[in-house]
């Protein structure tokens, strides 16, 4: 039975809770949780404090939101600390060389792919984006690069035909976990193998803009599916329509035989409203007007109608 390990946490958002939560219940110390600054968000920019900081408070631990890490202050405090393992998810920041030094049994990241495909910060909605049957989570030694070092273990999740990044995300935060887990486990006993990565395996998954979420219907109806799919909830794939953006959070695509220009509506239905693509059709069935709340097609459609011939710009 070896001696508990004196662990830093850094991370951000949402995916890095169920990690977190899992080195608390564990045998480990968290020494001090490390993440982003507060930043200001929504229509009124209330300073936030990030979800793992939210987290941290509730345990009453050491939280430390350096603008940047590789400032000396945060340095020498973090050796200070003496730890024994970085544990990283989505923190946001790379590592420099000096850091990474600094814990006796170096830096473990969780990463939301299976290493070397999708590096970056969006691995998650590029899996469905791209059109992945499977995708998985990683655990890695880390290096100054973006998640090049030594893969440890990885754990295969496949992608669900109507799979969001919504639900992707929740399924992938929850195996990083226990694969973290693992993954320590296996350190203390020396029996987690390194293996280096193939470089020219390497795909990227760069972070979205707003912009990205912008409708082409001149592309396939399945291209159209797997970016509204991929892009909810954020940004969220949409389009134009009478003057305003409508965003688009649900929805099928269907080949059919061409009846009309690409953008076009073609039919409506109850639960739904079909337009044309550049091969095949696609079926809106959830929305949110800008402005509004998100609801179904049916509850969009008593309120503002669409008629057949209505072109989506």
């Amino acid at each position: 039975m070896t001696d508990p390990w004196k662990i830093i946490f850094f991370g951000t958002p949402a995916f890095a809770l169920p990690t977190l939560k899992g080195l608390l219940e564990g045998p480990d110390r968290v020494v001090a949780v490390v993440t982003q600054p507060d930043r200001p968000q929504g229509m009124g920019l209330m300073v936030v404090p990030t979800p793992v900081k939210k987290l941290a408070v509730q345990h009453d631990l050491t939280v430390l939101q350096p603008e940047r890490v590789k400032e000396e202050t945060f340095l020498g405090y973090i050796r200070t600390l003496q730890p024994d393992l970085f544990v990283v998810v989505a923190y946001g920041q790379i590592l420099p060389k000096a850091l990474l030094a600094l814990p006796k049994h170096g830096a473990v990241n969780v990463h939301a792919s299976l290493l070397p495909k999708h590096r970056g910060a969006a691995p998650i909605p590029w899996a469905i984006l791209n059109g992945d049957k499977v995708t998985g989570v990683t655990t890695m030694m880390m290096d100054e690069g973006m998640d090049t070092g030594d893969i440890l273990l990885q754990t295969k999740i496949p992608i669900g035909e109507r799979e969001t990044a919504e639900s992707l995300h929740d399924r992938m935060a929850l195996s990083g976990a226990l694969l973290l887990r693992e993954t320590v486990e296996g350190m203390k006993q020396g029996a987690v193998p390194r293996t280096p990565q193939n470089p020219a395996l390497a795909t990227y998954a760069p972070s979205f803009k707003k912009e990205d979420g912008t409708i082409d219907w001149k592309k396939d109806a399945r291209e159209i599916d797997r970016q509204v799919r991929a892009l909810n909830p954020w940004p969220g794939a949409f389009t134009g329509w009478d003057g305003r953006f409508l965003k688009i959070f649900k929805g099928e695509a269907r080949e059919e035989t061409p009846r009309g220009e690409a953008g076009t509506v073609v039919w409506v239905g109850a639960d739904f409203v079909e337009v044309e693509t550049g091969k095949g059709s696609f079926l809106i069935q959830e929305v949110q007007l800008a402005g509004g709340r998100r609801m179904g097609v049916r509850d969009f459609l008593s309120g503002h109608p669409i008629l057949v011939g209505t072109t989506f710009s």
